[in-house]
């Protein structure tokens, strides 16, 4: 089983990264042998897109896959996806959404001719579907019981990976960091960590 493991948090002990490591612990004990391959935002970000990978985007070029210079961001992270038989990503949220390290990775692998087809339709996602574990830290309280802020980050999680194929999303979201003691949210990274085992069992 391959499992790519994405952070985003610039913080080295985050909620966030201690989540997703809990949960790619998890994961890797229901299997005999596991690959995991690291792609740390938070420490390596994703540089931003560039004029000339836009320009390239907004041209028949893009479809025709040509100037490979141009996708040399892009491509080594569409590798990682497409091989990858999971994918746990680790992320704050920041004012209501993703960090910009997240969505820079987002714009480089949402990509027409790559891993989004066009067609009479409209857009279709390329990739197989597998399963996606999006762990999410908030200081705040997004959604359930006592949601006192606005949550932008699932829903667009939700569209731009369901853009490219995948679907099968799983939210495990640590909230309330900024007021609730360690031993409470350690205790609630391991539930959602077995949670996210269960929710494996069952897709798989």
């Amino acid at each position: 089983m391959n499992i790519l493991h994405i952070d985003c948090s610039t913080r080295r002990s985050s909620h966030s990264r201690q989540l997703s490591a809990a949960i790619v612990e998890r994961l890797s004990a229901t299997a005999d042998t596991v690959t995991v391959t690291r792609r740390d935002l938070g420490s390596n970000p994703v540089p931003h897109v560039e004029a000339d990978y836009a320009n390239t985007l907004a041209t028949a070029a893009a479809i025709m896959g040509a100037n490979a210079f141009v996708f040399r961001r892009s491509d080594p992270l569409i590798d990682e996806l497409e091989i990858a038989d999971m994918v746990v990503i680790g992320t704050p949220m920041h004012n209501f959404t993703v960090p910009s390290s997240l969505k820079a990775w987002i714009d480089q692998i949402l990509r027409v001719g790559r891993t989004i087809l066009t067609g009479p339709e409209g857009k279709l996602g390329s990739l197989a579907d597998r399963p996606v574990f999006i762990a999410v830290a908030s200081g705040g309280v997004y959604s359930g019981e006592g949601a006192n802020q606005p949550d932008f980050l699932t829903p667009y999680i939700t569209a731009a990976l369901g853009c490219i194929g995948l679907t099968s999303l799983h939210f495990a979201a640590l909230q309330a960091t900024a007021f609730t003691n360690e031993e409470v949210l350690a205790s609630r990274r391991r539930s959602l960590a077995k949670e996210a085992g269960t929710a494996n069992i069952k897709s798989g």
